[in-house]
């Protein structure tokens, strides 16, 4: 081991690695020949400088080693107190390295981990993280939160988030909050699904409930499919014992693929399809148009939300390129494919908390009912990340002038659907729709 005291280092290894001690100032011995190099204080905030050689001593990695190769020092620099510089090298990563890109919200989440071990008040450390990599850091701040609770009720798990339910408060950071809430809950009970999902069930308001129902689904199928990432050694060293558990519930069945969701009861449906085909692509090497063929045998309501789940994946799959994302959608069923696109263009926007991004996507599809609900998706959005009604009358204005009203109904400001999307929107309640 190389102890290093109260400073942040790069560590070489045969000239072309790199790590950085953690808050303890404790590294890990990449190889056997290491020299440290102690970084000049005011070449911390370059990050471009930290990416890489970061990048050029994991590269050359695979699986779980290159994981662990980008996660530690990441990690380490959020434990030292520099969490912007973290997540400014995750992005330059982004850039060099697809793995990097593709896994940036679990990266994110270390990030938010580490920074959230050093305690203190959860604003203040939200305030450290951004909205990249669909805030994945703020949702690790979370999971620390949870990790050295002494006692996990519904007074605890309601007050978390109480900052952020004022109505002048910030109601993307407060998504951010509630949906970490299911992911810290299913990581303090081993991951037992429904057990979390009932912590959910304590937070008093459905839209906290929703959220939250949305995180435990989303660590489910990370842990059961990277069962060694950002949170795992959290996991492995938490100081709450009384909250393990043996899991009895399975996160995932083989013989299945729209399981948890065909063994949970009706009040999880729509939040657990929202995530099930990340599961599906998981149980059939990434198969696009399986997956969505897949959806179309889920319960007829349930499809139309397992196709926006597609989107959400699809948009990871094809890193965010447009033209790729638009052609994976179209694999699907016609009658689901604007609900994937609906799916996708959310994750557009999530993943930087960017409304223009979405609208970007809007304009490249074809079809009336595909761009009415990539709109209305817009501004569902748009309706989270800006609570008065000017601001989000703005980000709706770029809209293509057929479809502004969409984004108007999405974002609150139309108390009634444009009357195609109405009619677009009824087909998913009845599976014989009449005609008008």
């Amino acid at each position: 081991m190389i102890i290093v005291k109260r400073t942040l280092v790069i560590i070489s290894v045969a000239g072309a690695g790199l790590l950085l001690a953690n808050a303890d100032g404790v590294a890990s011995r990449l190889g056997s020949a290491a020299s440290i190099k102690p970084v000049d204080q005011s070449s911390r905030s370059d990050s471009v400088d930290l990416a890489a050689p970061l990048y050029k001593a994991c590269r050359g990695e695979t699986g779980q080693r290159k994981t662990e190769c980008y996660s530690r020092p990441l990690d380490s620099l959020a434990s030292l107190g520099q969490v912007r510089t973290a997540m400014a090298t995750l992005a330059h990563l982004g850039a060099l390295d697809v793995n990097v890109k593709r896994d940036g919200h679990v990266y994110a989440h270390g990030i938010g981990i580490a920074a959230g071990k050093k305690g203190g008040d959860i604003a203040q450390t939200f305030a450290l993280c951004d909205a990249s990599n669909q805030s994945g850091c703020y949702h690790g701040v979370i999971q620390a939160y949870f990790a050295a609770a002494p006692i996990i009720g519904a007074k605890e798990i309601n007050s978390l988030c109480e900052a952020f339910r004022a109505p002048s408060a910030d109601q993307w950071i407060r998504f951010q909050c509630v949906h970490g809430t299911g992911h810290g809950l299913e990581m303090i009970f081993d991951h037992d699904l429904k057990t979390s999902l009932e912590g959910c069930d304590l937070l008093r308001e459905d839209w906290d409930r929703d959220s939250c129902y949305g995180g435990a689904f989303m660590e489910n199928i990370v842990n059961a499919t990277e069962p060694v990432h950002p949170a795992h050694d959290l996991e492995m060293h938490m100081s709450m014992p009384m909250h393990h558990r043996s899991t009895s519930f399975m996160a995932v069945d083989r013989k299945d693929p729209l399981y948890p969701c065909s063994a949970l009861g009706a009040k999880y449906q729509s939040a657990c399809y929202q995530m099930q085909t990340s599961v599906i692509l998981y149980l059939n090497g990434g198969d696009i148009a399986a997956a969505a063929r897949t959806c179309d045998t889920a319960p007829f309501k349930m499809r139309f939300v397992c196709y926006q789940s597609l989107g959400r994946d699809i948009s990871s799959y094809a890193l965010q390129d447009p033209v790729k994302s638009k052609t994976m959608c179209s694999l699907g069923t016609a009658k689901y494919q604007p609900w994937c696109y609906f799916g996708l263009v959310k994750n557009f926007i999530d993943l930087n908390a960017r409304a223009s991004d979405g609208i970007a996507f809007c304009r490249i599809l074809g079809g009336e009912f595909n761009k009415l609900k990539c709109y209305q998706a817009v501004g569902e959005e748009i309706a989270t990340l800006r609570n008065d009604a000017a601001p989000r009358r703005s980000l709706c204005d770029p809209s293509e002038s057929d479809y502004l009203d969409a984004c108007l109904f999405g974002a609150g400001l139309l108390p009634t659907a444009p009357v195609s999307l109405e009619r677009l929107n009824a087909t998913a309640d009845d599976p014989q729709p009449r005609t008008r």
